[in-house]
């Protein structure tokens, strides 16, 4: 298979351009549950890491390789990449020249709200490589135009064709219980994401939620595929990332994000990305002087 995407699985993206030079992260504007960013990568990028989002994405050029649920996987240019909240894995290029994807990270909460009409819970793919246009097509939609926002009426449609395309290849549905309380779990999230930058205790998530602790949490990782602690982690690490990508200094965006010192921010970054702090602020200034998508 050639060593540049698929024409097929491209078509109508003739005037993408993409960030020459060397290594780098370009971050789109976030979408409240969605993330999305290029990355252009050689050799080993991420170490082992998770998340607690579904991450979903399109090869553009080269072997993407990785490891994944005990076996060594590779993409190749137009086929999908499926990986599942908390599911450890690392990253990087397959062969010598390089690698170019372009990836989403969406929340568990997203699609279990899309699919829960239908009494379906979250789709579980085996197989973390796809070869599927239509499903590539429909990422693609979200990531042709990394300049611009996301629209709310586009993104109800899209999580609905997400949705159909991964049950089309699960290989199981993780069941939701009977009743998931969605309105306690948001109100919870919520209060996370609020007070993000502070230690939060049990006791305050039973007084906004009126659930006792262990109760919210099963309905809160029912709904979010991840523990209230997690979350709250994630959220802190997310603004930190932000600040990173804008320039910050390390020891202050540490601080200011609620980490005991940059130490303390370094080790659980490395652990939620695959890579320090440090790495990921200099891919972002990689990437900055060609910065340029399709409009």
């Amino acid at each position: 298979m050639s060593q540049d995407v698929m024409p097929q699985v491209f078509e109508g993206l003739e005037r993408l351009c993409v960030p020459q030079g060397g290594d780098g992260i370009v971050a789109a504007p976030a979408f409240p549950g969605i993330e999305r960013i290029e990355a252009k990568f050689s050799g080993n990028a991420f170490e082992p890491h998770r998340h607690d989002t579904y991450a979903l994405g399109v090869t553009l050029k080269g072997v993407q390789t990785f490891s994944y649920r005990g076996e060594r996987r590779f993409s190749m240019p137009g086929q999908v990449i499926v990986l599942h909240p908390d599911e450890e894995h690392d990253g990087g290029a397959g062969t010598d020249d390089g690698l170019q994807y372009r990836i989403l990270y969406l929340e568990p909460s997203l699609l279990a709200e899309c699919l829960e009409a239908e009494k379906l819970g979250l789709p579980f793919v085996d197989q973390p490589v796809i070869s599927d246009a239509d499903l590539a097509n429909v990422l693609l939609g979200a990531l042709t135009d990394l300049d611009h926002e996301l629209d709310e009426l586009f993104v109800d449609d899209f999580l609905m064709r997400v949705a159909d395309g991964l049950i089309r290849h699960a290989k199981a549905l993780r069941r939701l219980p009977a009743s998931v309380a969605w309105n306690q779990a948001r109100c919870a999230r919520d209060y996370l994401e609020e007070h993000a930058t502070r230690t939060v205790r049990s006791g305050e998530l039973e007084s906004v939620t009126g659930l006792d602790r262990f109760t919210l949490s099963r309905h809160f990782r029912a709904a979010f595929a991840t523990s209230p602690h997690r979350y709250l982690l994630m959220r802190r690490l997310q603004q930190a990332r932000a600040m990173i990508g804008e320039g910050g200094e390390l020891s202050d965006v540490a601080f200011a994000t609620g980490f005991a010192d940059q130490s303390h921010l370094n080790r659980h970054f490395k652990k939620a990305y695959g890579m320090t702090p440090g790495q990921w602020a200099a891919l972002r200034r990689g990437s900055q002087p060609g910065r340029s998508f399709a409009r």
